[in-house]
Parts: C-alpha cells; sequence; structure tokens
C-alpha cells in the first residue's frame, strides 16, 4: 500500500511541472502567432515604403513625405517590438526546458530513494516560474509599444 501511495505522490509532484509546461505552450502559441502579425506588417510597411522612394519624379507632395516619415518610424517601432516578442519567446522557451529538468529531477529523486534533490528541484521549479515572469514582462511591454504604434499612425494621418 505504500507503494501506491508513493507512486500517486510522485504523479502529484510530477503534475505542476508538467501543468507549467502546458501553460507555456500555449503562451508561446500566441507570442507565435503575434511574432507573425508582426513580421508581416513589417513587410508590407516596407513594401508601401519602397514604393514611396521608387518614384520616378523623386519630388514628393507633403502628404507623401509625411507618410514616408510615418512608415520609417512605425518600421523602427515595429522592430523594436518584434525583439520584445522574441524575448519573450525565448524566456517561455527556458521556461518549458526548466520545467522538463525539474519533471526529470523529481523522477530521479523518486528512483535514488532519496530525497537530497528536493532543493534543486524547488529551486528549478522557481527558477522555471522567473523566466515566465520574464516572458510576462516583455510580453507586456510589447503590448505598450504596440498600442504606441498604433497612436503614432492614428495621430499622423489626422
Amino acid at each position: 500500500m505504500k507503494t501506491a501511495t508513493t507512486i500517486i505522490q510522485l504523479i502529484q509532484l510530477m503534475l505542476a511541472p508538467g501543468l507549467m509546461i502546458s501553460a507555456c505552450g500555449l503562451l508561446l502559441l500566441g507570442m507565435n502567432n503575434k511574432y507573425s502579425l508582426v513580421v508581416n506588417r513589417i513587410r508590407l510597411l516596407n513594401e508601401e515604403r519602397r514604393k514611396y522612394l521608387g518614384k520616378h519624379d523623386k519630388e514628393f507632395k507633403y502628404e507623401d513625405n509625411v507618410r514616408i516619415e510615418s512608415l520609417s518610424t512605425q518600421i523602427k517601432s515595429l522592430v523594436a517590438r518584434v525583439r520584445l516578442v522574441r524575448n519573450a519567446v525565448f524566456a517561455y522557451s527556458v521556461a518549458v526546458g526548466i520545467f522538463v529538468l525539474t519533471s526529470l529531477f523529481i523522477g530521479l529523486n523518486y528512483l535514488t530513494g532519496s530525497d537530497r534533490l528536493d532543493y534543486i528541484i524547488a529551486a528549478l521549479f522557481l527558477l522555471g516560474m522567473i523566466a515566465v515572469l520574464i516572458g510576462v514582462i516583455f510580453a507586456s511591454y510589447e503590448t505598450i509599444k504596440g498600442y504606441n504604434i498604433i497612436q503614432y499612425e492614428v495621430k499622423t494621418e489626422e
């Protein structure tokens, strides 16, 4: 009976890192989607900018100059935004790796029959949570940057 209880406790211990792996997977899915959208937006703005700059007469109206400046500013801001998304994805990926290590150490701790790895397991889990927090901070800052870019574009069009 003690063995069954121990196995149940082991499964419960391994469940927390497993849930965090799943949660990070969802966060990664959302960030990868955001990454694709931002990269696509950069490409579209670059294409529009090239069309303006590719005009033969090179005599731009005031509105054209305003638009070219707006496009350049938006592209620079979007590149900074992609960097934030990349950092968030990296942090979430590191968290997944750490949570996998945590689960492996829990299993190793069980197999060796000792409690010597308890502190390492707890430290790994905390490091994984810190990595998730770092990813959330990058994702939040990226959201703010996205809002600022939209405000700039609307302001320019007024």
